[in-house]
C-alpha cells in the first residue's frame, strides 16, 4: 500500500515537473494591435519628396521568452495614402499612380507581407532583424535594425526599413534603368517606418 502511494506521488510529481518545464520553455505569440500599430513611408526624388502611410492589417511576433523566433506583418496596399499634399486632386492623382502598375499594382497585389526569420540581439533592446519581404508577389530577403522591447504581456517594435523598390520590379522613374530621366528621377530606395504594438495571447 505504501509502495503504491509512493509510486503515485512520484508519478504526480513527475507530471507536475514536466508541465512546469513545458510551460517555461513554451513560446509566446504576441498579436499585433492594428489600431495602434503604424507604418509610414517616405519616397524621395531629385526635386523633393512625398510622405504617406499604410495600414498593417494583421500580424504576430513569436518569442521563446528571451529571443524573437518568428513573426509576420501584413500590409493593406489599398490603404496607401499621401500625407504631404494638401491639394485633394493632386493627392488623389499621386495615390492613384502609386496603386497603378507603375508602382505597387494594388489591384493584382492587394497585400504585401514581411516574414521575420531571424532577430539577432546586438545590445540592450537593439536587434538586427532579417526576414522575407514580399511586394507585388516578389520576395526578397532584407535586414534592418530595430528596437524591440517585450515583457510577458506586451511587445513594442520600432524600425526604419530601407527598401530598394527595383528589386520588386518597381522601376518607374529609376535612373538605374532610365539614364536620360534627369531631374525627374525617383530614388530607388523608399523608407518604411514601422511602430508595432502587440499583446500576448
Amino acid at each position: 500500500m505504501i509502495r503504491k502511494i509512493t509510486m503515485g506521488f512520484i508519478a504526480a510529481a513527475a507530471v507536475t515537473a514536466f508541465a512546469f518545464t513545458t510551460a517555461k520553455k513554451g513560446s509566446t505569440t504576441y498579436n499585433v494591435d492594428t489600431k495602434t500599430t503604424t507604418a509610414t513611408w517616405v519616397g524621395k526624388k531629385v526635386t523633393g519628396q512625398h510622405t504617406g502611410a499604410i495600414n498593417v492589417s494583421q500580424g504576430n511576433i513569436v518569442s521563446d521568452g528571451k529571443n524573437i523566433t518568428g513573426g509576420t506583418l501584413e500590409f493593406d496596399m489599398n490603404s496607401i495614402s499621401c500625407t504631404d499634399l494638401t491639394d485633394a486632386e493632386y493627392n488623389g492623382k499621386l495615390v492613384g499612380h502609386l496603386k497603378s502598375d507603375d508602382f505597387f499594382s494594388v489591384t493584382k497585389n492587394p497585400t504585401a507581407k514581411f516574414e521575420l526569420t531571424k532577430a539577432t540581439l546586438k545590445e540592450g533592446n537593439n536587434y538586427d532583424v532579417t526576414g522575407k519581404l514580399t511586394i507585388k508577389g516578389i520576395t526578397n530577403e532584407i535586414t534592418f535594425p530595430a528596437m524591440i522591447k517585450m515583457d510577458a504581456k506586451t511587445l513594442v517594435t520600432v524600425a526604419k526599413i530601407m527598401v530598394n523598390r527595383t528589386k520588386f520590379d518597381i522601376k518607374y522613374g529609376s535612373a538605374s534603368f532610365f539614364e536620360s530621366i534627369g531631374d525627374k528621377a525617383i530614388s530607388d530606395d523608399f523608407e518604411l517606418n514601422v511602430n508595432v504594438v502587440a499583446a500576448a495571447k
